[in-house]
Parts: structure tokens; sequence; C-alpha cells
């Protein structure tokens, strides 16, 4: 069992406590969840879910939306503990979420992934940062990765519209210059319209300026997990 393990979303854990009954939820790991979501509920849990989660965050609404279930989301969940437990291990100050048959990464300020005011380069500790986490995708090379772009409020919502977009498409082309296959990539950037924290204050406004990626099973990994279990 991961650390550090967060489930972040009330609504994924009453979506749970609704398919498996209270003492399965509390006995589940995240292999088993993986399994559950669709086993039982199928596309409509997972569209129910997606929809809710995504008006507050799209990559968690990604991860929820792409899940297979049954047996084969049991397959794909047990890889992907192995790899968010690599990413802890790797990367301690990241975020990571670990939810249904999917990873959820934050990079914010304190994780090791910034960028100086105004600006979308990557360099110093975030460089460092993402070499870390290429060498961990390039071990699990059977996943997608959508990255997002955050800000916080402070500005004009159209310039942090626009810097949102430089900083996802930096991180992603960091990744993609370390070798990380481009086809694995999806990149979008929401500005400062999906705010994790108050913009209050500078503690929050430090949350906020954020990069996330949502790490789910490609194709091929969701057919090795058919195959593998028969589904």
């Amino acid at each position: 069992m991961m650390k550090k393990t967060v489930i972040k979303s009330t609504i994924l854990l009453l979506a749970f406590g609704l398919i498996l009954g209270c003492n399965a939820t509390k006995n589940a790991n995240n292999k088993q969840k993986g399994a559950v979501i669709g086993a039982t509920g199928g596309a409509v849990v997972g569209g129910v879910i997606g929809n809710n989660v995504g008006k507050g965050n799209t990559a968690l609404g990604a991860i929820i939306g792409a899940v297979v279930g049954g047996a084969a989301g049991g397959y794909i969940g047990d890889r992907m503990d192995r790899q968010a437990e690599r990413i802890e291990e790797e990367i301690p100050g990241a975020e990571v979420t670990r939810v249904g048959e999917g990873i959820n990464v934050t990079f914010n300020e304190d994780a090791g992934v910034y960028f100086d005011t105004n600006k979308s380069s990557v360099k110093g500790t975030s460089a460092q940062t993402l070499d870390k986490l290429a060498e961990i995708l390039k071990e699990y090379p059977k996943t997608n990765i959508l990255v997002e772009g955050h800000t916080d409020s402070a500005g004009p919502e159209e310039y942090n519209w626009d810097l949102s977009r430089r900083r996802a498409e930096s991180v992603t082309n960091y990744l993609v210059n370390k070798g990380i296959d481009k086809s694995r990539f999806t990149t979008k950037w929401y500005g400062e319209t999906q705010p994790k924290a108050t913009n209050e204050t500078a503690e929050g406004k430090a949350q906020n300026r954020r990069v996330e990626l949502a790490i789910i099973a490609s194709e091929e990994l969701k057919k090795e997990a058919l195959e593998a279990t028969n589904d």
C-alpha cells in the first residue's frame, strides 16, 4: 500500500460506497477499486462521476472517464499502483492521487515544478523533477498522459489563460525531448478557472499555480488487460 494515497473527491468516495457497500469499501485496495468502478456501473457510473468531478478537476474527470472495469480494471489498477509508488519514491513533493484505474499527479511550487513570474521555461529544480518523471514514464510505456496548466487569479483572465497554455506545453515538450513518445500526450490549459484553493492568500495562490497530470491506460494496456483476464 502506498504511503500517502489521497482520495480527494467526496463524490468518488460516495460512489464507491454506493457501489461496494460500506464494509467492502473499507477493505478495498486501489486495485480492487479500479476493478469495481466499471464492473458494476459501466460507462454510466464513470460518466456520472466524471461529469461531477470534471466541473472542478478535469484531470480526475479524465481518469474516471477512461475506466475499463471488471477484472481488466483490476489488472490496470495493479500497474497504476506500482507506477504511483515510483513517483512518490522519486518525487516526494509531488501530490499523488490514485483514483480508479489512473493516477493524478499535481506539481506546484512546493513540489519542485515552478516557473518564474510570467515565464514558462523549464529550468533548475523543475528540470530535475521532470527528469525523474520522464524516467518513470519510460518504465511504464503503456500509459497516456494528460498535462494541464493552471494559474492563480492575479492578472487579466485572458493573459492567465495563455500563460497556463505556455506552461503546460512547456512541460509536455520537455518530457517529449527527454524521450517520451509525443503520441502519449494530450495537453490542455485552464488559466485561473480551476482553483484548488482560495486566491485570497499567498499560500492559496501558490497552490493554484500548478501543472497537473492524469496518467491513464493506453489502448495497448487496455487490450493487454482484457486478454490477460479474459474479460
